[in-house]
């Protein structure tokens, strides 16, 4: 994975939390319906398929209680270390139409490849969001919704449940 400035997203940080601890928190539904979108927002549906063709499927709801289905298609899997999926491709690697699979949402009006990397270092784990897009344009508006914000906003919600849950 080569970061492109011009078409991609990312950011890192180390988290004092295991990556083990993270990883579930990506990968079943019942630990990342809480965190997964920035409060307001609530995440009120998950469907988790983790193999490579396989379903990711979110619904966000604003604080007007408006609904934003998503699915997407896990790529690669190798666990807790590297998650990759896309909304370009529905599940079973078929072509996604964007605009009919998450109707009003802003992100359904461009593709992205999402790749969450997470790698022990002393103190925690080294996190990394990374985020393709297929033309400067869907990337700058994905930036200027508020890319970093609200994925940084969420890892410190993912943070704050992970150190409350013993």
């Amino acid at each position: 994975m080569t970061f492109n400035a011009e078409l991609d997203l990312q950011f890192e940080r180390i988290v004092d939390v295991p990556r083990e601890k993270i990883w579930a928190a990506w990968t079943r539904p019942d630990k990342l319906m809480p965190w997964f979108c920035p409060l307001p927002w609530k995440t009120v549906e998950c469907e988790i398929d983790l193999r490579a063709g396989g379903r990711f499927y979110t619904e966000m709801q604003s604080p007007e209680g408006q609904q934003f289905p998503n699915t997407g298609c896990y790529l690669e899997i190798i666990p807790y270390e590297k998650l990759v999926w896309t909304n370009a491709l529905e599940p079973g690697f078929r072509p996604a139409n964007q605009l009919e699979s998450s109707p009003g949402h802003e992100c359904a009006e461009f593709a992205m490849t999402a790749t969450i990397l997470l790698e022990t270092v002393a103190g925690g784990t080294k996190y990394t969001a990374h985020v393709m897009h297929a033309n400067k344009e869907a990337r700058i508006k994905h930036e200027q919704m508020g890319f970093k914000e609200g994925w940084r906003a969420c890892l410190d919600q993912l943070i704050a449940i992970i150190k409350t849950d013993k």
